[in-house]
């Protein structure tokens, strides 16, 4: 199965994706496990888990959790952080699980790359009756550092077209579905420690940026740099997280 070629990107940014992303703060999966009845003990999987930063966060909340990631190098760094076993090769159309197997899914800023409908079919057999799923859009806030206006600019200015991002919200997906009850959201705000070399990070993580010619990328992350470095960059900034919710619908 075939990955959208801006997301085959990641395997070649997978160690940049990790130092660049902010972290889940403890009251993110606070949110996600009231909302979902989770406890401790609760089966969980996280798709499309990238490199572990919101399967390490489910992992300290005692949640008994399985990643399934299909970038080879990702997964490598995330196998690195977990028990054997935990971390599977497996695409969002394809779950390596079996069926009513998990209470709940989780799909950290990843829904956007999978094919909706094939992968809502998959997620709804691997859940349990009343499962529920979990997806999670972040948004680090830099409005309080003193570079954010003109690296916005140079960010909006350089960003193509993107299909996978610019289409129809997770709600309307669920509700074409069918088999879900209504949707919601939650959203959580929490301080995450903050530097300049992160920033440039966070920026070279962006699928697009990795996805440029080798001489371009490198022009754009200089240019990155010496915004963030020649500015003030506080030591913390808000991270914000919208919690998407949806619960599989009684069987009628």
């Amino acid at each position: 199965m075939s990955l959208h070629p801006l997301a085959e990107r990641f395997a070649s940014i997978a160690e940049v994706y990790e130092r660049g992303r902010p972290e889940y703060a403890p009251a993110v999966v606070g949110a996600l496990s009231a909302e979902l009845g989770l406890g401790p003990g609760s089966a969980v999987l996280d798709l499309a888990a990238g490199t572990g930063k919101l399967t390490r966060a489910l992992v300290a909340a005692g949640v008994d959790v399985v990643a399934v990631e299909p970038q080879a190098s990702m997964r490598e760094l995330l196998a690195g952080r977990l028990e054997p076993g935990r971390a599977l090769d497996g695409h969002a159309e394809r779950i390596p699980l079996d069926d009513a197997s998990v209470s709940a899914v989780t799909v950290a800023d990843a829904f956007h790359w999978f094919d909706h409908r094939a992968a809502l079919e998959e997620i709804r057999r691997v859940l349990r009756p009343g499962g529920g799923l979990a997806v999670l859009s972040t948004a680090p806030d830099w409005g309080s550092a003193s570079w954010a206006h003109e690296l916005g600019t140079l960010m909006h200015g350089l960003r193509p077209a993107h299909p996978a991002f610019d289409g129809p919200p997770w709600q309307e997906a669920v509700r074409a579905a069918g088999g879900w009850g209504p949707t919601r959201e939650v959203r959580v705000s929490a301080p995450q420690p903050t530097s300049a070399e992160q920033l440039v990070d966070y920026t070279a993580s962006m699928s697009w940026v990795a996805a440029m010619p080798e001489d371009e990328r490198a022009s754009v992350l200089v240019k990155v740099s010496e915004l963030v470095h020649a500015g003030q960059t506080p030591p913390e900034m808000p991270v914000h997280v919208v919690i998407g919710l949806a619960q599989l619908a009684p069987p009628t």
